[in-house]
């Protein structure tokens, strides 16, 4: 499945949440998730609304009265104690990372410093992580998101009076498409800008598609002339039409792509933090392989295996984290073994075990690794021992 987003009227966090509602994704799923991360009371709810005479779909945030002001860290630590499937996670730590990161930018601070105000309440903490368990739970193979309309004017906020849009929302659009679009308003919120900008695999129309279902996310404003609300189509790539690739669009085939850039001038001791990064955006794999480059310079490649979904952003991260001009990439075939997700107890704590199947039969059990340290951490034993007894415990698993 793929999909589009229409965002010629804009975008926010609970605009996008209607359209994922709209468009079918259960509201539990995205509940669930938010209901993991958030600290204090947090409750959705869905309502059909007209917007212009337009039908569409209202998610309302409740929330517990909170005057909280959350960092980076504080929010990261929240996602991390948080039971979420992996995906969820991943997206929802890279789109606050993104957040954190273009506020910092923007107002010239640090990301270990800077108060999230607005984008760390609990109701943007609903629409990051709610947005992401949508996405997630659809699994699309690529979204395409039309040039986002961002508005024009101005608007008071937290830090006075500023510019449509406001510094946070272009910098995160930096390199997508966007424009003023049709109201001297804030039209594009950040936490739309990081959701659309960390989620799309690609910038354009409408792709060719067969659709098979359209939500349409309403947004709180009912403007006079303008149909407020985000669109989000669902279906599959039209068959016989595909576009020849140029090499500035995702590789055709849908399949998984190696991103790979040969780097002789980056500090040795930044690659442990650049790997983790690009598996934070989306990566399946990442790696370095020593080599020697002309005049006898060593040097790394860097080779990132990621889908085209999370290419995109992917791509960014490398070009972000080192110090490299340019990538080359290939398409390859990958064939994987079901895998399953249990848990077992280790001196009283759980530990997620990873189970590889083949034909229904268990061919490899291997605890989760964070959960082993913690659970070291926690009881005051040495790793490889809680190791042991997690692997061990791991060969009880059953299908």
């Amino acid at each position: 499945m793929i999909g589009w987003v229409d965002a010629g009227s804009g975008a926010s966090g609970d605009m996008l949440l209607g359209a994922l509602i709209g468009a079918g994704v259960p509201i539990e799923v995205i509940s669930a998730s938010v209901r993991a991360v958030a600290p204090e009371h947090v409750a959705l709810s869905a309502e059909p609304v007209t917007r212009n005479g337009f039908a569409a779909t209202r998610c309302h945030v409740e929330i517990a009265e909170s005057r909280t002001h959350r960092t980076w860290r504080d929010v990261a630590v929240l996602l991390a104690d948080a039971r979420l499937d992996e995906g969820v996670h991943r997206r929802a730590r890279a789109t606050f990372e993104r957040l954190a990161e273009a506020e910092a930018t923007v107002h010239g601070t640090s990301v270990v410093v800077l108060h999230f105000l607005e984008v760390g309440a609990l109701d943007a903490i609903a629409d990051v992580v709610g947005v992401c368990a949508g996405l997630e739970h659809l699994g699309l193979k690529e979204l395409v998101v039309s040039p986002v309309a961002v508005g024009s004017g101005t608007i008071t906020g937290a830090h006075g009076t500023m510019p449509v849009p406001p510094p946070a929302v272009a910098e995160l659009l930096r390199g997508a498409p966007s424009y003023a679009g049709p109201v001297a308003s804030e039209m594009c919120t950040p936490t739309g800008a990081a959701l659309l900008a960390g989620n799309a695999t690609s910038f354009g129309a409408q792709p060719r598609m067969v659709v098979r279902t359209i939500g349409a996310g309403a947004g709180a404003r009912d403007p006079e002339g303008q149909t407020n609300v985000l669109r989000l189509f669902l279906g599959e790539a039209a068959p016989g039409l595909v576009e020849p690739f140029d090499g500035a669009q995702e590789p055709p085939h849908g399949g998984p792509v190696v991103i790979e850039t040969n780097v002789d001038d980056l500090d040795p001791r930044l690659w442990p933090n650049v790997i983790a990064a690009l598996l934070q955006a989306g990566a399946s794999d990442a790696w370095l392989t020593p080599i020697l480059m002309k005049k006898g310079r060593p040097a790394h490649t860097l080779s990132v295996l990621v889908t085209t979904q999370n290419a995109g952003q992917v791509r960014g991260e490398i070009f972000r984290q080192t110090s490299t001009i340019g990538v080359r990439e290939v398409s390859v075939d990958k064939h994987e073994l079901e895998r399953e997700t249990h848990t077992v107890l280790v001196s009283g704590h759980d530990v997620r075990v990873k189970v590889a199947l083949q034909d229904g039969a268990v061919v490899n059990a291997q605890p989760e690794y964070d959960d082993v340290a913690a659970v070291a951490a926690a009881t005051m034993r040495p790793v490889r021992d809680v190791l042991a007894e997690a692997t061990a415990a791991s060969r009880t698993v059953e299908h």
